[in-house]
């Protein structure tokens, strides 16, 4: 998993609540179990009409938005099942923090797991980054998560925030699951070793 520490990029406004994940990533798609190559598949649905062209009308497909590495959304985002492409769409189109009023836990929880940012700011705050990237398109946010402090270009936005300890550190040294469990490698050795495994 790569490191997160710093973003700098656009951010997307998706005005609605409940965003649920099969409109992030609906069940067709979910015929494979690799962990990538989902980024077409990320809000299919809305992103394309059914002979496959893109719908102008949807954000991610209006050039101003289309490089999108921050998606700002409404309440609840990511309800629904439990499946995991959720987070992995969004990574492979290129977004890599997610800022809502709240999210569905098993989502929130994912998006940690897969090196995604999900941030959990107040309605007003979440506001705030919603308006100005809906008045100025292609508006480039910057997520310190370092500093856990978040600003636009000519910081009319500049927003303090917590993440949690754990997490935080695990999302700045890129470590997942995986990553925790080896870093006890010479532990775990050592107890094979003992047992005669």
């Amino acid at each position: 998993m790569d490191p997160f520490t710093e973003l700098k990029g656009v951010v997307a406004p998706l005005d609605r609540v409940n965003v649920d994940t099969d409109q992030i990533i609906p069940a067709f798609h979910l015929k494979s179990i690799a962990s990538s190559g989902f980024e077409d598949a990320l809000f299919s649905r809305w992103r394309y009409n059914e002979d496959g062209s893109p719908r102008p009308d949807f954000v991610l497909n209006q050039p101003d938005y289309s490089p999108a590495k921050v998606l700002v959304a409404g309440h609840n985002f990511g309800c629904g099942s439990s499946r995991e492409h959720a987070p992995w769409a969004l990574r492979d189109y290129g977004i890599k923090c997610i800022i809502a009023p709240s999210f569905a836990d098993i989502f929130f929880n994912n998006c940690f797991k897969n090196g995604l940012l999900p941030l959990r700011l107040s309605e007003d705050q979440v506001r705030q980054v919603m308006d100005k990237a809906l008045s100025k398109p292609g508006v480039n946010l910057t997520v310190d998560l370092v500093g856990q402090r978040l600003w636009d270009e000519d910081e009319e936005i500049s927003i303090t925030f917590e993440v949690d300890p754990a997490r935080r550190h695990n999302l700045i040294n890129g470590l997942d699951d995986i990553g925790l469990t080896l870093q006890h490698e010479d532990k775990i050795a050592a107890y094979e070793a003992g047992r005669g495994l």
